[in-house]
């Protein structure tokens, strides 16, 4: 059987950076995840966001 360690895949919500500028109403968000050991800082995607019609960047959230 594996060893159960503490897991270094964690889910991270992504926000869109825009949108909060626009002055639109709701959010774009996206549910991904990423590896803790590897990527300690906060992550940063390009992702397309259906309200403003675009692809945008999306910063990770706490």
């Amino acid at each position: 059987m594996a060893k159960k360690t503490k897991d270094a895949r964690v889910q991270v919500i992504l926000e869109c950076t825009e949108h909060k500028t626009s002055g639109m109403p709701g959010t774009s968000r996206y549910i991904t995840t990423k590896n803790r050991k590897n990527t300690t800082g906060r992550l940063e995607l390009k992702k397309y966001n259906p309200i403003l019609k675009k692809v945008t960047v999306h910063r990770e959230i706490k």
